[in-house]
């Protein structure tokens, strides 16, 4: 730990006892106030210990560092966030100064997933001098999710269409329908448990769990249409409630209007009324929930006792006839009847009535503690109501025959001739209707069965308001508190204004008018027939990602996920989400098309989009899991000409200085092999390493914003030549890993320091020595930007303030080592490799045989778009009375090559002398770097030019002349043939390291490339074959 002196403390300080030591570490000039002082108020006692590095308990010695906290980790987002007071590294690893400007604050503003503080109840800052805001009011497991989740669960088809499946499947299959229908639904319990618990849920619901789990892509597509399902299925619930009532109105021949409008009026006034309740705040609408949930339970209750109290004749004649073991038996087996009459058409008609087990979870930001709420809630309720479901379907198939009159003349002596069925042993003949398929009553016939059979038949009705209303209220509920998040998120345009939260609950009122203004509309169409299995196959589409969402969090293995509920599986949870998409089939498979079409048309507006959002997902440590078991596997596959690709270390310096060279490599590279941009910060380590990582991740942002697909990385060095080293030795990762070294032109290099000169060639040496290939790029207007850059900031900059005008980028303009926001949010420079080349030439000059990597990026390049239209001429030396064959013979071998080159030029002049005036032009180049030895014998030379190896001897002049009118001579050559070209490749010309020295080979490469408009490359490959014409 890192220990610090003890000053001497004043009387008020010391304000801890016991064995711990506890004092004030610095800005004891300022009233005891260092930089670590913690809130007025704050005391020592014990409580404020692990908040305050003025007040902490140590080992009995004093210390910077803090106790565990959990203010230190609440709201953490990147890794490395600095959280409440906690010291960072530096303070506890270097030199501690007295300076708070360098410390975080101790109170983080809480941040939404955009970076925009989120105005919750649980974050919103107290203003001084105002009343505290009361505190919000919130539900535990049972309240909250329990009763919630039940009441959406328990619907219509509980009490009118349960007794007739149990008729149509019998009440063995039934049971078998109802626990398929449950097995589905408590996988994806378990499945909202394990999410739940794995961290703090806030408000959002279903689309918070989903959204940090995969991911904003399918987070928001499945948030925006559970939203929308939500207020559709607001308006379904309500004209089922309608639809009930204008039948009573009919029984009593009291229809307001007609059939259809009466359904209109009593839906409006109803989703009025429940909206009422949902604006007078979540307490409200938590007490009606419980008001309809004790009527279900009453109207449960009646329909038991109903069940044990013996028939009258009149529910004789309609088929009951109380607990009978022979009614029983004849129900247990199925009947099936009518166009629906088969397993999977009674499956798809109740299935619907096992959903609803998100209501709980919707309201994720009004629980109390979600993380227990949540996974308790909803498996209870799923187990009560699967109970239910069992009970009834048993109880009403021992009591009711499937065909039954509703005639008491039907009544018969016990055993009378002619009479056949059931009912026959029970004094009753129903063999006429059943025979004719006739019977209005019964199982099989009559819907009103559980109303029938109760004791009080009223109370089946009030069961039924209970369940629809309580269904619609639900999701009147659900839907605006999943959109309120989704909005916050701002995932998509236009929708931010219904984020905004009122109240001690942040109710999302606008979200309320939204959903209402959606659930009369479709009340107004009064026909839900064509829109009910959509909004089914919306929730099913909840299910399958919810439960996708833990499997998936399972299976990347990632440390982040640790869900203190354990009772789950993450294979399950793959059976639940492929079961959920095979029902959504089985269910409409028109409407499982849709729901998918939508799905995927706004997951693909936000991987368009790209929102600026980092949740930590799953689909994030899916990534790195794929990439290392990819990179880990590549490390076993033998390397094969077949499958070479071009894998470049870029000396880019900050990237931005050099957009050119970045577009050039960037070009053949995208989509193909591996691009890493390098920065040697020249410097001593303590100075330098802060600017790394303060722009690393600006570097990073500009290439992707420059739409390139590179990796930067940087390093610390003492000179430009070992950081090329460290770089070139230790950049890549198993086979992907550089081997070309790709860099530019120094312009300057007659200008430069000496030393500067011998490093810049010395690393073109150390690429060879590594076996590297060299691209050494060219143009006439020169690479380096940034004095372009630096003239927007501090006009008085000069060419002598910028000491490297080469590819390597070691040191950044002064004042430009720009903050990472600035670096990406810049004005990108336009270079020539972003524009359409038209029908020009690419010229590859291919001089000596490096392997063909002169050839192949050339060919890389013109198979992108914008090259795609240029003409690429290859030229080759040759002699003047063997150019027939030796054409043929280059035609020959790129045939065989495939890379569709065919026109080929042979230079037969290019052994021819240059020009006079050229030859002159090149010895005034060198003529400063000359040692003027006189031929002296070697040791007198190395004597000579002890300290200055750039220098040239007369000897080495000599030795190299030929070579030297060779670059004379191919610029002459380049300049008649390929003036107007869009982009020259020439084969690099090495000069032998201990026998050329720097000042000579550069002034080849000037030589070479000079008065040349268009972008000269300088390709060297490392002698190794990079094409092959075999296939094996």
């Amino acid at each position: 730990m890192a220990e610090l002196p003890v000053p001497e403390l004043p009387p008020t300080l010391s304000r801890c006892s016991g064995r711990f030591t506890i004092s004030t570490l610095l800005g004891m000039e300022e009233g005891g106030r260092g930089p670590y002082a913690p809130a007025e108020g704050a005391g020592c006692d014990g409580t404020h210990l692990s908040g305050s590095t003025l007040c902490t308990r140590t080992f009995g010695y004093n210390t910077v560092d803090v106790v565990p906290a959990y203010e230190h980790y609440a709201n953490s987002n990147g890794v490395g966030d600095g959280r409440r007071g906690r010291p960072s590294l530096a303070d506890l690893h270097s030199i501690l100064k007295p300076d708070t400007g360098h410390l975080r604050p101790p109170l983080s503003e809480p941040q939404r997933s955009n970076g925009v503080p989120e105005a919750g109840p649980e974050e919103a800052p107290e203003e001084p001098g105002r009343a505290p805001t009361p505190e919000p009011v919130r539900f535990g497991w049972v309240k909250g999710v329990m009763i919630r989740c039940m009441l959406n669960i328990w619907g219509v088809i509980l009490y009118l269409r349960l007794p007739w499946i149990t008729a149509q499947a019998g009440i063995a299959l039934t049971w078998l329908i109802i626990l398929m229908s449950v097995t589905v639904t408590t996988i994806t319990g378990l499945s909202i448990s394990a999410i739940s618990t794995n961290g703090k849920v806030k408000s959002g619901g279903t689309y918070f769990l989903i959204s940090r789990s995969l991911g904003p892509e399918l987070g928001g597509s499945i948030g925006l249409i559970f939203a929308f399902a939500n207020a559709v299925a607001v308006a379904m619930h309500t004209v089922g409630f309608a639809e009930t009532v204008r039948d009573l109105l009919q029984e009593h021949n009291s229809l307001i209007v007609d059939p259809t409008n009466d359904i209109r009026i009593i839906g409006v006034v109803t989703v009025t009324v429940l909206l009422g309740i949902s604006l007078a705040g979540m307490e409200w609408e938590a007490k009606a929930q419980i008001l309809f949930f004790l009527v279900i339970l009453v109207s449960f209750i009646n329909y038991l006792v109903g069940t044990v109290i013996p028939a009258t004749a009149e529910k004789q004649a309609k088929g009951f006839f109380s607990y009978r073991a022979e009614i029983f038996a004849q129900n247990f087996v199925p009947n099936w009847r009518g166009p629906e009459g088969s397993f999977f058409g009674l499956f798809s008609i109740f299935f619907p009535s096992a959903t609803g087990i998100l209501a709980g979870a919707n309201i994720s930001g009004d629980l109390k503690d979600p993380a227990v709420a949540i996974p308790k809630g909803t498996l209870m309720a799923i187990f009560w109501t699967t109970m239910s479901y069992l009970v009834l379907s048993a109880t009403i198939g021992a009591c009711v025959v499937r065909d039954a009159s509703g005639s008491l003349n039907d009544s018969v002596a016990v055993g009378s001739p002619g009479c056949e069925g059931l009912a026959c042993g029970f004094g009753w003949n129903f063999t006429a209707c059943a025979q004719r398929q006739s019977c209005r009553y019964g199982l099989s016939n009559y819907y009103q069965s559980m109303s029938m059979v109760s004791g009080f038949g009223p109370l089946i009705t009030a069961g039924i308001f209970g369940a629809t209303l309580s269904s619609a209220l639900a999701c009147l509920v659900s839907a605006p508190k999943v959109f309120q998040c989704l909005c916050r998120d701002q995932l998509y345009p236009l929708i931010g204004f219904f984020g905004k939260g009122y109240g001690r609950n942040s109710e999302p009122i606008r979200g309320y008018m939204l959903t209402y203004v959606i659930a009369v509309g479709f009340i107004l169409i009064a026909e839900l027939n064509a829109i009910a299995p959509i909004i089914s196959n919306f929730f099913l589409c909840s299910y399958a990602l919810i439960n996708f969402s833990c499997f998936h969090a399972s299976i990347t293995n990632s440390p982040g996920w640790r869900p203190s509920f354990r009772y789950y599986s993450k294979w399950a949870a793959l059976f639940g989400a492929a079961v959920s998409v095979v029902i959504m089939f089985l269910l409409t498979w028109w409407a499982a098309l849709i729901a998918f079409g939508i799905v995927i048309f706004l997951l693909g507006y936000v991987l368009y989009k790209k929102p600026d959002v980092n949740w930590g997902s799953s689909m994030q440590a899916s990534s790195y899991n794929m990439a290392l078991n990819y990179s880990v596997g590549l490390s076993e596959v033998e390397e094969h000409i077949k499958n070479y690709r071009p894998q470049c270390l870029v000396l880019t310096g900050p990237p931005n200085f050099r957009p050119a060279l970045v577009d050039f490599v960037g070009t053949f590279t995208k989509n193909l092999s591996l691009m890493l941009c390098g920065n040697v910060l020249i410097g001593p380590q303590k100075q330098k390493m802060p600017e790394s990582r303060l722009t690393a991740d600006g570097h990073i942002k500009w290439l992707m914003k420059r739409k390139i697909k590179a990796f930067y990385t940087d390093v610390v060095a003492e000179d430009l030549r070992s950081g090329v080293q460290m770089l070139i030795q230790a950049a890549g990762l198993g086979k992907m890993r550089p081997n070309i070294l790709a860099l530019g032109y120094k312009r300057n290099w007659r200008t430069v320091s000496p030393q500067s000169l011998e490093d810049y060639v010395g690393i073109l040496h150390d690429a060879f020595d590594f076996k590297y290939g060299v691209c050494l790029m060219r143009m006439k207007e020169g690479l380096n930007v940034s004095r372009v850059m630096q003239a927007h900031v501090n006009p008085t900059f000069e060419a002598a303030e910028h000491p490297e005008e080469n590819g390597t980028g070691s040191r950044a303009a002064p004042g430009t080592a720009a903050d990472p926001a600035a670096l990406a949010g810049e004005q990108q420079t336009s270079t020539i490799f972003q524009s359409e080349q038209g029908k020009k030439t690419i010229d590859i000059y291919w001089l000596f045989d490096d392997g063909g990597l002169t050839l192949l990026i050339p060919y890389l390049l013109g198979r992108k778009k914008r090259w795609a239209k240029c003409k690429i001429r290859v030229f080759v030396g040759g002699q003047i009375n063997r150019m027939d064959e030796e054409r043929k013979a280059i035609v020959s071998l790129l045939s065989k090559f495939r890379l569709g080159f065919h026109e080929v030029h042979i230079l037969p002049d290019i052994n021819q002398k240059p020009r006079p005036e050229h030859i002159r032009r090149f010895e005034d180049l060198i003529a400063p770097f000359r040692l003027n030895d006189g031929f002296k014998d070697e040791a007198t030379v190395n004597e000579m030019r002890q300290g200055c190896p750039w220098k040239i001897s007369d000897e080495e002049v000599n030795k190299n002349r030929a070579k030297s009118l060779r670059q004379v001579r191919l610029n002459e050559i380049l300049l008649d043939y390929s003036r107007d070209a869009a982009l020259i490749a020439i084969t690099l010309p090495i000069g032998r390291k201990g026998r050329c020295p720097s000042s000579l080979y550069m002034a080849w490469l000037e030589t070479l490339s000079q008065d040349l408009r268009p972008p000269v490359i300088l390709t060297r490959g490392n002698q190794e074959n990079v094409l092959t014409f075999y296939c094996q």
